[in-house]
């Protein structure tokens, strides 16, 4: 089975690209095949795995607009087992293309056909906003993961989310599922941490992942760098973190 996982948050600077990038390298260097999918037109997944975005002359856009098969797009990445669907700035151009498209919100589900035998997990890092290219993420997975800092306006943003969810579980994809809800730049010294994650292991019980992603400044630094934090500091917090992360969405699948 292939796990297909839609990264998203309707607030942005919680760590959903760090999140989209790190798990995907962790994953890959578990030996598992990823496929990591940058639905954002800032690029900015596919900067952090080292891809010059303004020098590509095939996107993510080319698979949704004009017909790509995604095995002529996606790019090599480290670990040899992560593949990448980069994007760029053109990537605006598809969100008012889709919206006249009839069953605009189902192309990348349809055009994943192909290519989800090929990998064990395809992860989307979705754009922060709601619009056509996070409908298509959310139509095209089978689960939700929602990176979040633990800070009252993220419980705000995350109420408008799970709203958001439910719909396109409604409409587009009833095999929807918010499957886990990741607590980022996470500092258990701060009281206000410690109040919204007990409220979020309140609401959501076991779909909280126990590990927590910290403050960490190899994380900050590693995009700048085209690197992963693999490549970047494979010894840091960060890096564990996701390792860890890892870890534990492979037992939760295998439990499943």
């Amino acid at each position: 089975m292939t796990y297909i996982y839609a990264i998203t948050n309707q607030k942005g600077g919680v760590g959903k690209t760090t999140t989209s990038v790190n798990l995907a390298a962790a994953l890959a260097t578990a030996n598992y095949r990823v496929l990591l999918i940058d639905m954002d037109p800032q690029g900015h997944a596919s900067m952090g795995v080292g891809i010059e975005k303004h020098r590509l002359t095939k996107t993510v856009l080319d698979v949704l607009l004009h017909e790509q098969k995604p095995n002529a797009v996606w790019r090599q990445a480290c670990p040899d087992l992560l593949r990448v669907l980069p994007a760029n700035g053109d990537l605006t151009e598809a969100e008012v293309a889709l919206t006249k498209r009839r069953a605009g919100e189902s192309v990348l589900r349809d055009a994943l056909d192909d290519a989800r035998n090929e990998f064990d997990y395809i992860l989307i890092d979705c754009p922060p906003t709601l619009n056509m290219l996070t409908l298509n993420a959310l139509t095209a997975a089978n689960g939700v993961i929602v990176p979040m800092q633990c800070e009252y306006y993220a419980l705000e943003g995350l109420a408008a989310l799970l709203g958001t969810v439910e719909q396109v579980m409604g409409s587009l994809n009833p095999d929807l599922s918010v499957v886990g809800v990741l607590r980022t730049l996470y500092d258990p010294r701060s009281n206000l941490t410690v109040q919204v994650s007990d409220q979020l292991k309140e609401y959501f019980g076991d779909r909280v992942f126990r590990t927590t992603i910290p403050r960490n400044i190899r994380l900050a630094e590693a995009p700048s760098y085209g690197k992963t934090i693999f490549q970047y500091d494979k010894q840091s917090r960060g890096a564990m973190a996701y390792l860890a992360l890892a870890g534990e969405l492979i037992r939760r699948n295998e439990m499943t």
